[in-house]
């Protein structure tokens, strides 16, 4: 295709845009309103997914021994449990430093000591950190069929439920972006359908005179990847800046809540949303003129 032919048509979309301003206007600012809420909720669902992420990572497993066990004999079995696939650290803590962090908890050391005649009852356990939360309920199943430890510890249920929530949030949000695309996909047919309708006898004649079907497309072509990417633009910058504004008041004012801050994912989150909304704006208008090429 030669340059000046994409000259034309570059020149017949802007006439078009120009022509139906305020239609157009309209079909960006719907653009704009429909990705602003996607990339809104998409920081959403990615905060939702990194909050899990580092409630996950914290969950560890408890391996209680034998109150009687040999410490040499319990780091026998640490070694064992380091060398299992998919364990990401193993500390073992002595029964004298296990006492102490009780009586950080409950009350003195010696009124612990003296409660219990003198004698220290807790055993030497393990704690193991995985490096995949989802594997914790094997390697729990695997350290409590080592001989010497009675009791595996990794609070089983609130661990499932976790994860239960974080896929069910994984879902909902992949299903939540996918209504949100339509609808602008939606919108934007709906908007460059009117435009392409009220210039539905010049395409007529066009095809008459032999014009390609290419060639009638390209100028709408354009004008919906224009229309997509002015408001998605629009709505990735308002993104931004919103997410920015926000972090910085809730990382201050709700510090217990882990919040995403990258900056790189941020970006590349607003590009895609502005990528994204160009590529709908042009599916649009292709969808939109594809009725009218029937002639």
């Amino acid at each position: 295709m030669k340059f000046r032919t994409f000259g034309y048509f570059f020149k017949q979309a802007g006439i078009s845009l120009w022509r139906n301003f305020w239609m157009s206007l309209a079909a960006a600012a719907s653009v704009a309103i429909s990705m602003f809420l996607l990339g809104a909720f998409l920081l959403l669902v990615f905060n939702v997914n990194y909050i899990a992420s580092r409630l996950q990572s914290n969950v560890e497993i408890a391996a209680f021994f034998r109150v009687d066990m040999p410490r040499q004999e319990a780091y026998q079995i640490m070694d064992r449990v380091k060398g299992m696939p998919g364990v990401a650290e193993v500390i073992l803590v002595p029964k004298e430093e296990g006492l102490k962090e009780l009586s950080r908890q409950f009350g003195g050391e010696g009124e612990l000591l003296e409660a219990t005649g003198g004698v220290n009852p807790l055993p030497d356990y393990l704690r193991v950190r995985v490096a995949n939360p989802e594997t914790i309920h094997e390697i729990a199943r695997a350290i409590a069929n080592l001989p010497g430890v009675e009791k595996v510890n990794y609070g089983q249920e609130v661990v499932e439920r976790l994860f239960a929530v974080v896929r069910w949030l994984r879902w909902l949000g992949a299903g939540v972006i996918l209504v949100l695309g339509l609808g602008a996909l939606f919108l934007i047919v709906l908007t460059i359908r009117l435009t392409v309708y009220s210039r539905r006898r010049e395409i007529s004649i066009m095809k008459y005179v032999g014009a390609t079907d290419w060639f009638i497309r390209w100028p709408f072509f354009l004008e919906g990847l224009f229309l997509g990417l002015a408001g998605s633009a629009c709505a990735a910058l308002a993104v931004y800046i919103s997410y920015k504004l926000l972090l910085q008041r809730l990382e201050t004012a709700l510090v217990f809540i882990p919040l995403l801050n990258d900056q790189q994912l941020l970006l590349n989150s607003v590009f895609c949303l502005a990528a994204g909304g160009a590529l709908v704006g042009a599916l649009g208008s292709l969808l939109s003129i594809r009725r009218f090429l029937k002639v």
